[in-house]
């Protein structure tokens, strides 16, 4: 539930970014987050901005950097291309901005310090967007773990399966470690959190759309990962589920397991003669709405509270290691120690 302090006193927000997930994010804000009051809309292509404004009932400006110089805004939401990240938490927090950022926080492990220290040194909240904590389920799997009842976690699992691809050939190199299986590297260290990952292999190939791995579009990926408390976990991803969007876990431990997610829209199931149908979610944005409002809720609470939210850039920074390290297993075709990517 949100504070109610914060709901009486809420935090003015800008949003960076007005595309698929910016637009989504600027919506829930402005008409879901009781704790938020949006108030403009940044966006470097000409009329995005203005669209998305103008149906919110917000400004709208070109240039990110006119949402950090305005006083009345408190925080921002960076919801830019991912290579753009890093620069603009630096900006905002340099501005004395609060920042949410979605996933990756950056592309680079000194990318990822260089957003910490500087959110750091200006004593702002830095928030990363892994929506998956906020879900109902994924978050009481999580409680039976810390509470003893799943025993010694042993085998674990993430999957993300993705509608399709609408454009296979505007998608960068690594998308699929970087941008989709970064969600499933983040639920596995929180699972199975107070472990450390110790080794990581993962194989990768284009099985969707064969004619664009030339040009480095990897669809269909398994990474194993090995924890130093014995656990050995699974991530798996693809772009090609026709059926619908699909995200699930599971804990398997020493006194029982936990199953987490369902691909379906409601438990309603249609018997006919072509058989059991069920209607399914086809986006992320609608699987994880609830998700979404209450990591912003998080988020305003956070920075209405002056604490540090309960996602961080140290939660950042865990998942890239794991996927700048599946990256350099599927480019060397062996394990990689986990340390030799940070060895820190």
């Amino acid at each position: 539930m949100p504070d109610s302090a914060a709901v009486a006193n809420p935090v003015n927000v800008g949003v960076v970014g007005a595309g698929r997930i910016g637009t989504s994010h600027a919506e829930l804000l402005a008409r879901r987050v009781p704790g938020a009051r949006l108030l403009a809309v940044a966006d470097l292509r000409p009329g995005a901005a203005d669209r998305l404004a103008s149906r919110l009932g917000c400004r709208a400006v070109a240039n990110p950097a006119q949402l950090f110089e305005d006083s009345d805004i408190e925080a921002v939401v960076i919801a830019a291309s991912s290579e753009a990240h890093t620069e603009l938490i630096v900006a905002a927090t340099a501005a004395g901005k609060a920042v949410f950022c979605e996933k990756p926080m950056g592309l680079t492990i000194a990318d990822v310090d260089q957003a910490i220290e500087a959110a750091q040194a200006a004593g702002v909240a830095l928030q990363v967007g892994f929506n998956r904590r906020f879900s109902a389920d994924f978050a009481a799997a999580r409680q039976l773990v810390v509470d003893g009842k799943i025993g010694t976690p042993q085998l674990m699992r993430s999957l993300t399966r993705d509608p399709g691809l609408a454009n296979p050939g505007g998608v960068p190199p690594w998308t699929i470690f970087l941008q989709t299986l970064i969600h499933d590297f983040d639920t596995l260290l929180w699972l199975n959190s107070g472990s450390n990952p110790t080794t990581v292999y993962a194989a990768a190939d284009a099985l969707v759309a064969p004619e664009f791995k030339d040009a480095g579009l990897l669809d269909t990926a398994m990474v194993v990962i090995k924890f130093d408390n014995g656990a050995i976990a699974t991530a798996e991803a693809s772009f090609s589920a026709g059926y619908g969007y699909d995200v699930r876990g599971e804990v398997f431990g020493s006194a029982g397991m936990a199953t987490i997610g369902d691909v379906a829209r409601t438990s309603m199931r249609y018997h006919s003669r072509d058989g059991r149908l069920a209607d399914t979610v086809r986006s992320d944005v609608e699987l994880f709405r609830d998700a979404y409002t209450a990591e912003f809720t998080e988020f305003t609470d956070a920075v209405r509270g002056r604490r540090e939210p309960t996602v961080t850039g140290g939660d950042a920074r865990r998942a890239l290691v794991l996927a700048l390290a599946s990256v350099e297993s599927v480019k060397t075709g062996l394990p990689v120690s986990v340390v030799t990517i940070d060895p820190s």
